[in-house]
């Protein structure tokens, strides 16, 4: 079983910037199979920024530029660190990986506002 937490979300000004923390436990972290999700009422959820299994990372095009996704394996925890955040980007945001099975977490809510 794998647990993930996330944190650090919260309302923030347009422009504003945020960092998200997802700590994992219960298996051998491996970010290469971690990535960050958003998702808005009424709406699936979409895939944020992830690492790759070769290591590398991929983002959506409307957080290229602005949002950056890393890892600390000494502290099995990924961050994501949302610059230049704009209302859009307002959304509940969800720690995603994949240890033979899909496991997320609970959420942490991120407010934009104008």
């Amino acid at each position: 079983q794998v647990q993930l937490v996330e944190s650090g979300g919260g309302l923030v000004q347009a422009g504003g910037s945020l960092r998200l923390s997802c700590a994992a436990s219960g298996s051998n972290f491996n970010r290469n199979f971690m990535a960050w999700y958003r998702q808005t009422p009424g709406n699936e959820r979409e895939l944020v920024a992830g690492f790759t299994p070769g290591g590398s990372t991929k983002y959506a095009d409307s957080v290229k530029g602005r949002f950056t996704i890393s890892g600390d394996n000494a502290k099995n925890t990924v961050y994501l660190q949302m610059n230049s955040l704009r209302p859009e980007d307002t959304a509940v945001y969800y720690c995603y990986t994949w240890d033979g099975m899909d496991y997320w977490g609970k959420g942490t809510l991120v407010t934009v506002s104008s």
